[in-house]
C-alpha cells in the first residue's frame, strides 16, 4: 500500500468481490485497515452477479453478501448486463473470445458503478501468482511485454485500480482465508475456468518446479527493465 501510495485520506473505494477466496480475504483486510488507518476512506462493496435471473439474485451472490455482512460490509449486487450464449458456446466458438467480452462487460459495469456512486478507487483482489500469469499470457498470446500493475490511473487521474494483495502468494492468501474462516464460492464461469489464463497457470506451475527460484526472479524482473536491451517497435519480426 505504501509503496505505490494506494489509499489516501478521503478516498472512497469501491472493492470489487467475485466471492474467490482472493477478494474475500482483501474485502476483510481493508475492513480492518479502515479501523486502525492513521486515514479516513470509504468503503463499498460490489458484486457482478453472472447468474441472477429474472430479477432474481444468483445463489453465488447470495453467500458472498452473507460473508461480507458478517465482518460489516455490505454488498452491492450488480445483475451482469453481458453473458455468453449457450447455444454460441456449444457451437465451438474459441473460448478466450468469451472470457475477453465477459471480462470487458464487468470492467465497464464496475467502472461506471464506481462513478455513479461517486468512488475514486477499485480494489482488486489480484496478487503475486496473477500478475506473472498475466505476464506470460501478454508474452505468449499477445505480442507484449506487460502485467497488471499494483496500482493503475484511469481516466485522467479521475479513477484508479489499486491492488494491495500484490506482493502476497495465492498459497499466502489461502492461508489468511482458512485462519478468517471464509469459504470461497464456487466459481460461477460458463467455461469452467478452462481459460488461457489457466493454462498460463499450468505453464507457470511447471516452470517454478523445474527452475528453483524461478517465481521470485520473474516478479523481481517486472520491475527491472533493461530497455536498452529490447527491441525496436518496428513490426520488422511479427510472424
Amino acid at each position: 500500500m505504501h509503496d505505490y501510495s494506494m489509499l489516501a485520506d478521503g478516498d472512497q473505494v469501491l472493492v470489487a468481490v467475485s466471492g474467490g477466496i482472493d477478494s474475500l480475504v482483501l474485502a476483510w483486510i481493508l475492513v480492518a485497515w479502515r479501523r486502525k488507518a492513521p486515514i479516513d476512506f470509504g468503503l463499498r462493496a460490489v458484486h457482478v452477479d453472472m447468474e441472477s435471473s429474472g430479477g432474481a439474485v444468483g445463489d453465488s451472490a447470495r453467500s458472498i453478501a452473507s460473508m461480507l455482512h458478517a465482518f460489516g460490509l455490505e454488498l452491492t449486487i450488480l445483475p451482469a448486463l453481458w453473458r455468453p450464449d449457450p447455444q454460441v458456446m456449444q457451437s465451438g466458438a474459441p473460448g478466450h473470445d468469451f472470457c475477453f467480452q465477459c471480462a470487458r462487460s464487468r470492467r465497464t459495469q464496475l467502472f461506471d458503478h464506481a462513478r455513479q456512486c461517486g468512488c475514486n478507487k477499485i480494489a482488486f483482489g489480484h496478487h503475486r501468482d496473477d500478475i506473472i500469469e498475466t505476464f506470460l499470457l501478454n508474452l505468449i498470446c499477445a505480442g507484449n511485454i506487460s502485467t497488471m500493475s499494483p496500482r493503475q490511473n484511469l481516466f485522467s487521474g479521475r479513477l484508479a485500480l489499486i491492488r494491495p494483495l500484490a506482493y502476497l502468494e495465492k498459497t499466502q492468501i489461502e492461508g489468511l482465508g482458512r485462519d478468517l474462516g471464509l469459504e470461497p464460492v464456487r466459481s460461477s464461469c460458463p467455461l469452467s475456468e478452462k481459460t488461457r489464463r489457466r493454462d498460463m497457470h499450468q505453464l507457470a506451475e511447471q516452470i517454478y518446479q523445474q527452475i528453483p527460484g524461478a517465481k521470485e526472479h520473474i516478479f523481481a524482473a517486472l520491475g527491472n527493465v533493461r530497455w536498452e536491451y529490447l527491441l525496436k517497435q518496428t513490426g520488422g519480426g511479427r510472424p
